[in-house]
């Protein structure tokens, strides 16, 4: 087991409220036990998210293409504390300036591991300046690209196998929000402040599908 599969993560209801605290590893065993998550999408001044390729060693969806950074708050921790760390462990990047633009309740089971996935996801946006340093540890990523969100959001219909099951649903939360490709709305702040955590929207109970997180 990695060092990270032992990190402690925050067990939530449906509402997102606080309910106990589990390890990372038992968290992801089946059936799954819902916890809180985040998924940041960087966007450059063009609109285009960043997107990583999964590194071969992952526990989950290995080499499936998702979004910038994903990862699990500590039990009370900020959601831009936790984030901008993930971004730079992932990533060598950050910090950046974070908003939430949804919150995704799913659940999807990786066919290849039978590690599950379910998850109570907090979608940040943070914008990417020129020129910033993208330092990708090859532990975590095994590629990069940067896509325009409404073809990445029609490439997940054509091809869903290659994307990770959270990414479409993440990609439509930042679609959805106010403005051009999901423009800023409110700051990331502390994810059990009921201010700035909406409540998610049913589970999805399929193994895999278009859209799962």
């Amino acid at each position: 087991m990695t060092t990270r599969e032992k990190h402690l993560v925050e067990l939530v209801d449906e509402a997102g409220r606080p309910r106990g605290e589990t390890t990372v590893s038992a968290a992801h065993q089946p059936p799954g036990q819902l916890h809180r998550a985040f998924s940041v999408l960087l966007v450059d001044p063009g609109g285009r998210v960043l997107l990583q390729r999964r590194a071969p060693v992952k526990t989950r969806f290995p080499l499936r293409w998702a979004n910038s950074c994903c990862g699990h708050p500590g039990p009370g921790e900020s959601l831009v504390e936790a984030a901008n760390r993930r971004l730079r462990e992932e990533l060598g990047a950050g910090p950046v300036e974070l908003t939430e633009v949804g919150v995704y309740v799913y659940h999807a089971e990786d066919p290849t591991t039978g590690r599950v996935e379910f998850e109570y996801d907090h979608v940040l946006r943070g914008d990417f300046r020129p020129g910033a340093p993208l330092l990708p540890d090859p532990d975590e990523v095994a590629e990069l690209r940067w896509v325009d969100p409404a073809a990445l959001a029609a490439d997940l219909d054509a091809d869903p196998h290659a994307y990770a099951p959270w990414l479409g649903g993440v990609v439509d939360q930042l679609l959805r929000a106010p403005g051009p490709a999901g423009s800023p709305t409110s700051p990331a702040g502390n994810p059990t402040d009921p201010a700035t955590t909406p409540a998610g929207p049913a589970t999805d109970d399929a193994a895999e599908r278009p859209g799962g997180r």
